[in-house]
């Protein structure tokens, strides 16, 4: 997670700020269409975050496993990506 953490960290603060808006937007009972305009954008955000972290997964997790020789090692990886995307396509 070296690579992107600071990139991932400063995304997360991102959503962190944006979901407190739509609670303020909630609490102050804004028009339905601007707090769901927000909703997808949260979501948005965070399939951004996940990119990041799978990027860095597959660059550096994935790739030692590989580079290791290790058939167990390198089964195991493979089968997190394919749970990961099973659940992702749900």
């Amino acid at each position: 997670m070296k690579a992107n953490k600071d990139k991932t960290l400063d995304r997360l603060s991102r959503l962190e700020g944006q979901v407190r808006g739509v609670a303020g937007m909630v609490e102050a009972d804004r028009y339905c269409m601007d707090i769901l305009a927000q909703t997808a954008a949260i979501r948005s955000a965070i399939l951004g975050v996940e990119k990041l972290i799978l990027e860095n997964h597959a660059a550096h997790c994935v790739e030692t496993a590989i580079q290791s020789g290790d058939p167990e090692e390198q089964r195991a990886k493979f089968d997190e990506l394919i749970g990961l995307l099973q659940k992702a396509s749900k």
